[in-house]
């Protein structure tokens, strides 16, 4: 079939994790890419069972990898990929860089050196490739910093990978809508 490179978006609890899963249902092998931080039930509760939540529904073939190294994993050659989420990919990204109270302009070419190189690798997977990501900038500008340098930088990814998929499908309360 040849390589098949699809970005899925949608807001918090839009069914966008679920949609991206079914399109990789009939895979015989999928490797699922989960780059935000391990779940730690004593500091956040509330993370660990949504991760539990994603876990619960993979299926024991799929083959998952727990890294924000998402260009290497994409690079590997598997035959199907699926990365659940560039919002977690983007944070821990700026968490290993150390840079959330730094100014942006003093960091932005270096966080956008590592979003050529994510782009790069996601033109060269070989098979079907999903990205889930979340949609931003649709409510208010956040209030903290923090929020509208994650708000600016995952908007600026989310249009470079879509710029270079071959689909790109908003889900809306369960729905997709293909863009």
């Amino acid at each position: 079939m040849g390589s098949r490179r699809i970005l899925i978006t949608g807001g918090t609890r839009s069914g966008k994790s679920r949609y991206a899963e079914s399109l990789l249902a009939a895979e015989p092998v999928v490797t699922y890419i989960a780059p935000g931080p391990p779940p730690d039930p004593g500091a956040d509760a509330d993370w660990a069972r949504r991760i539990a939540e994603h876990r619960a529904r993979r299926p024991a073939s799929w083959t998952t990898v727990e890294t924000d190294d998402l260009p290497a994993v994409l690079r590997a050659g598997h035959p199907a990929v699926l990365i659940d989420s560039l919002g977690t990919w983007l944070t821990a990204t700026i968490d290993r860089m150390g840079t959330w109270d730094e100014p942006l302009p003093t960091w932005q070419g270096i966080f956008d050196d590592h979003l050529d190189d994510l782009v790069a690798a996601w033109q060269s997977t070989p098979g079907l490739a999903v990205a889930v990501t979340e949609e931003v900038g649709w409510g208010l500008v956040a209030e903290h910093r923090s929020g509208r340098i994650f708000t600016d930088l995952l908007g600026d990814a989310n249009q470079a990978i879509a710029a270079v998929s071959d689909e790109v499908t908003l889900v809306v309360a369960g729905r997709p809508l293909h863009l």
